[in-house]
């Protein structure tokens, strides 16, 4: 893979070893569209390794041997490259880019964004704004990036909006990010300008821990986009901006509950297709609406019936990803039963008793925490979550075995 940047487009030109459909971290399957991205408003004069970190996030899933950069690198990071991937780096010659001394806010506007940028309410914002690619049709008009960004400006934080086509570069599934962390392409090229030394994100318990979505549906200790000592959190590192989970402990219903209860709460947007609010009739409002219904105890308001196509999921036997925050719900949620949720309720034996470990925060999530904002988070936890027990720490840690997170060996359809 031959990579460059000029006036803020990445362009790559892919070797012969190198594949049109690759894996993402998380061993999703992503076909290639189109080989040029283009980020707005971004300096041209970030450090190479940023440049590096930047490109790798977007053209990681079809490389497989070697990536030459148009610029020097240091030779951390390239280290870093070979280390995480097997990947040869180069040209090396840069001077390793120091850690700045701030902490940015890679937000979203959705509840678990609002919730980490509660724990930290001096950081500045960086929000990725997605807008159409000059080469590529937008089929995904329904997408309305345009709401997000328009949102995340009146949160009257420091905010710093990068528009970018860089989702277009992919063909399949869909426009999205190649690899989950070219999200945050944009923050680390204004890395130097705004003196970042960490990026936090949004990413719970369930993302960070417990394998949860497309993911092994498992305790993750090692989780390889996530953790700070894999692949991906030492590439970031090695560019001087580290990978920081403020709720990386606590369960989504912890950060529904945070959101709403902050000052932001009139901006929080999880639905990514709605115009005046949330649409309610996709997949991620159905979901959301379960959590904040257990959160709120009140029963679920939502237009989606058992006959829906989006219910469709819902009537299958589980694993489900995001399955803790299912039986959170099956246990808080007056009538439940009654609705499209009730055909399950047999799989599982949730109470608010084998649930409540999800009210708070698991231990290991904040020691994880680079130093600098180290003592915020558990500070934060203590005093507004609550640390899990031990024995509550073993609910976590035993995620995805028989009887724990999959339904009672009895009843197991898996």
């Amino acid at each position: 893979m031959r990579v460059s940047w000029a006036a803020g487009r990445l362009t790559f030109r892919l070797d012969p070893e190198d594949e049109i459909t690759g894996r993402a971290a998380d061993g999703h399957p992503v076909k290639l569209a189109i080989n040029t991205c283009t980020l707005h408003d971004v300096p041209e004069d970030a450090h190479p390794d940023l440049f590096a970190v930047a490109a790798w996030t977007v053209v990681a899933p079809w490389t497989r041997r070697r990536i030459t950069f148009d610029r020097a690198v240091s030779a951390g990071l390239a280290a870093a490259l070979h280390d995480g991937w097997g990947i040869e780096a180069g040209p090396v010659g840069a001077e390793p880019r120091p850690a700045g001394r701030r902490l940015a806010i890679s937000y979203s506007g959705g509840a678990d964004s609002v919730a980490a940028a509660a724990i930290y309410p001096e950081a500045p914002f960086v929000h990725f704004k997605r807008v159409s690619h000059e080469r590529v049709p937008n089929r995904w008009q329904h997408y309305r990036s345009d709401v997000l960004a328009d949102l995340a400006s009146r949160t009257g934080r420091e905010l710093t909006v990068v528009p970018s086509d860089l989702e277009f570069t992919l063909a399949e599934p869909r426009p999205g990010y190649p690899e989950h962390h070219a999200v945050a392409a944009g923050a680390l090229l204004l890395a130097d300008r705004l003196d970042l030394g960490g990026l936090a994100f949004g990413y719970e318990l369930g993302s960070r821990w417990l394998g949860g979505g497309r993911y092994v549906k498992r305790y993750t200790p090692d989780n390889p986009m996530w953790a700070p000592h894999g692949a991906w959190g030492r590439l970031f590192a090695a560019a001087g901006v580290h990978i920081v989970l403020p709720v990386g402990g606590v369960s989504e219903a912890v950060t529904m509950r945070l959101a709403l209860d902050s000052d932001l709460k009139d901006q929080v947007r999880w639905c990514l297709t709605g115009v005046k609010g949330p649409c309610r009739t996709c997949a991620k409002c159905l979901y959301k609406e379960l959590i904040q219904a257990a959160v709120e105890r009140r029963p679920l308001d939502t237009p989606i019936t058992a006959d829906h196509p989006r219910a469709a999921k819902w009537l299958r036997p589980p694993p489900y990803g995001g399955q803790e925050m299912v039986e959170y719900g099956l246990a808080r949620v007056p009538g439940i039963e009654r609705t499209l949720f009730g055909g399950i309720m047999h799989h599982f034996d949730a109470t608010e008793e084998s649930t409540s470990w999800l009210d708070h925060c698991y231990p290991p999530a904040i020691e994880e925490i680079a130093a600098p904002w180290r003592g915020r988070a558990a500070a934060f936890m203590t005093s507004e979550v609550g640390l899990m027990t031990r024995e509550e720490a073993l609910r976590v840690e035993t995620w995805g075995t028989a009887g724990q997170g999959t339904p009672p060996t009895r009843k197991n359809a898996v």
